[in-house]
């Protein structure tokens, strides 16, 4: 079996995943929909300033999973376009959108083929968050497609968990950090798990497949891709608990317990296509 067929069996094993843990996603405490329904903000602080005022513009999340940040964008005045390769997620997701009365639209297709369904349309801002780039196997052509899909002038915003993180084993119930990955081992890592992150009570039995990206990677792709890097931040907090230990602060964001070192977590990059505005 080759490299392409190989890779292809794996995206399509996380595939069957992800549309088998989206209805349970949908019902969880984790993703609290009914609060959501109720106006509860589900963009952090981090993603809000980083995108900044999105009023009357056109933005196309990538990797959307049921929606719910599509959704909080339209909220805040864009013209969201949601894009996942879940069938169940982009149903649900479509559902949401009809209930709520939002300007949001979503589509269903791999990502790598996103602008094979945008007609040729361009976006202001391309926008995609945590916990999404570990499932693509390359980050070259998902990098093609922000450029391609970007308005000249328009602005790409990344929120994503450390790449530095990988090297330690998350699994660890006690307040260490052991190391267990090479920073540039490129996967794939695959692991046998019972439910998911938002469901872990859900039964659902699956094997993912994930891909560590370094800072290279990343920034390679989308300077490759023609884009311009204008901002890179790092933080010593994440968004949720990437080990057990971690303690929730006041600001909803995790932190590592007091006394051991500050490490990069989380991190925010912004680049754009250059060119006048269209």
């Amino acid at each position: 079996m080759d490299d392409s067929t190989d890779t292809d069996r794996l995206v399509a094993d996380n595939r069957r995943m992800w549309d088998a843990w989206t209805p349970h996603h949908a019902s969880s405490a984790f993703y609290d929909v009914a609060s959501f329904k109720a106006g509860r903000e589900s963009l952090d602080a981090i993603e809000l300033a980083g995108v900044g005022d999105v009023t009357g513009k056109s933005l196309l999340h990538l990797q959307c999973h049921f929606g719910l940040d599509t959704l909080s964008w339209a909220r805040h005045g864009a013209r969201a376009t949601g894009v996942d390769y879940s069938e169940p997620a982009i149903r649900a997701a479509r559902g949401l959108a009809e209930d709520l009365g939002l300007d949001a639209r979503f589509i269903l297709c791999d990502v790598y083929e996103t602008l094979d369904h945008l007609d040729g349309e361009r976006f202001d801002v391309v926008f995609t968050s945590h916990g999404a780039i570990s499932w693509l196997p390359e980050l070259g052509p998902w990098a093609e497609v922000i450029a391609s899909a970007l308005k000249p002038g328009g602005m790409f915003f990344i929120a994503e968990s450390h790449p530095y993180l990988w090297v330690f084993d998350e699994e660890v119930e006690d307040p260490e950090l052991r190391f267990r990955y090479g920073y540039f081992d490129a996967g794939p890592l695959t692991q046998e798990q019972t439910g998911s992150y938002a469901a872990p009570e859900s039964g659902v039995s699956s094997t993912p497949h994930s891909w560590q990206h370094t800072f290279e990677d990343l920034v390679g792709a989308l300077v490759a891709a023609g884009l311009r890097v204008t901002s890179l931040r790092e933080y010593p907090y994440l968004s949720w608990a990437w080990f057990p230990f971690m303690v929730k602060g006041v600001d909803g964001m995790y932190r590592l317990p007091h006394g051991m070192p500050d490490l990069p977590l989380m991190f925010t990059l912004t680049a754009t296509l250059d060119g006048a505005t269209v």
